[in-house]
């Protein structure tokens, strides 16, 4: 089992100690305001932990605190982790990044574009460019979620059951054929816009590869990484250490989302590379340091550092920005300034952004507020967990960075 503890003194990796502790007093008025029920928080520099903190609740009907040990639903952070099981096949040969997605999903080979009309009429023409797989891994195929209710294409989905996951009973398999046969947002390549790309991505892993989803990556990423309380959903005998999951209450305070929170506890259908994992801070922590360090951790490794390089530089075209290229809807990050890359965010611009952070870091997030980043400049990774729907609630990620890129006195 991974263990996170703090392993250095704040001044030997070049952290200002009382400056690094603003990280934790800042975001524990969240918690006693009510904003938040709970919250995990670690920061790494050169490999070492400098903070690892907990406040608050794991799950407040239960008075239960969090831990080291609390399980957290990761939601979207499941996406850089299903990336790199792409990438680890690219790295074998298996396939390319520019093969169609049709070729290994055949459903995906006569794609329609959204023209106009609406959800109940939508009129449609021939794709004119075939998704490929690096269309998949950059966001940019076309494909949406059903929750963004920002295009007529968002509410087909909708009615076809496709909100937050699949319908009851649907496994991966059927869902992307199902996907296939919906319009496309617009022509592959022609712009960005957050979709179940990932959750695609995830079924060509289980055809290139010849296994089940969960169990590619419990063979191929979490063995080797250590990473033993992550799966697709928590075990019967460790349902008490799962945190709970809550939504702002219009009236203050948090309300206790049972129905999405629940799902956790069942082994689900649907594998979603895009949002299906549960997690620990330790277990996800190894995964940053794999890729803060070019691939390999304790001697295994998973990727060469060129394809991290590579996975970890901006993909957009012309090196646009998502503000520039992207769909105007939530994307779970900011967007001036930042570009993106194979399954993570780029910042390009770092003023830009107008959040203090360097040029080169990646990063992502997960539906309910949890975040990482990996800033190879400063040397430094980040995580912060919680479990408040939805994301952008609050200034969260743009907090975190500011408060630990702040507390950097070398």
């Amino acid at each position: 089992m991974a263990q996170l503890k703090v392993d250095v003194e704040p001044e030997e990796v070049g952290f200002d100690p009382k400056r690094l502790e603003r990280v934790v007093s800042h975001f524990r008025r969240y918690v006693d305001d009510g904003k938040l029920a709970g919250w995990t928080v670690a920061v790494a520099r050169r490999g070492r932990v400098a903070l690892h903190a907990h406040h608050g609740l794991a799950d407040v009907e239960a008075d239960r605190p969090v831990g080291d040990d609390t399980i957290w639903r990761i939601y979207s952070m499941t996406k850089p982790i299903t990336s790199v099981a792409v990438l680890m096949l690219y790295e074998r040969g298996l396939l390319e990044l520019t093969d169609p997605v049709s070729r290994y999903l055949p459903a995906f080979a006569d794609l329609r574009v959204y023209r106009s009309g609406s959800a109940a009429n939508p009129g449609t023409a021939p794709a004119s460019e075939p998704m490929r797989i690096w269309h998949l891994l950059t966001h940019t195929s076309g494909l949406t979620y059903g929750w963004h209710h920002a295009h007529a294409v968002d509410e087909v989905y909708r009615a076809k059951g496709f909100e937050f996951g699949a319908p009851r009973g649907m496994d991966l398999a059927a869902a992307c054929d199902a996907w296939a046969g919906l319009p496309l947002l617009f022509e592959p390549g022609t712009e960005w816009n957050y979709s179940v790309a990932t959750d695609v991505l995830g079924r060509i892993v289980e055809v290139v590869s010849g296994q089940r989803l969960d169990r590619f990556f419990a063979e191929e990423v979490f063995a080797p990484l250590g990473m033993d309380d992550t799966a697709f959903h928590v075990a019967a005998d460790e349902v008490e250490r799962l945190a709970a999951l809550y939504m702002r209450n219009p009236e203050g305070g948090l309300l206790r989302n049972t129905a999405m929170g629940d799902a956790a506890t069942r082994e689900p259908t649907f594998l979603s590379g895009g949002g299906g994992l549960v997690s620990t801070a330790a277990d996800y922590h190894q995964f940053t340091q794999m890729l803060a360090r070019g691939g390999e951790l304790d001697g295994v490794r998973l990727l060469s550092p060129h394809t991290v390089a590579f996975m970890t530089r901006n993909h957009l075209p012309g090196g646009a920005d998502l503000e520039q290229f992207g769909r105007p809807i939530s994307s779970e990050s900011y967007n001036q300034g930042v570009g993106f890359g194979l399954g993570v965010s780029v910042v390009v611009d770092a003023s830009a952004g107008k959040v203090l952070t360097h040029e080169g870091e990646y990063a992502w997030g997960g539906l309910a507020s949890t975040a990482f980043y990996v800033d190879p400049a400063a040397e430094v990774t980040a995580m912060f967990f919680t479990q408040l729907l939805p994301s952008g609630a609050y200034p969260i990620r743009s907090q975190l960075r500011a408060l630990v890129n702040q507390a950097l006195v070398d």
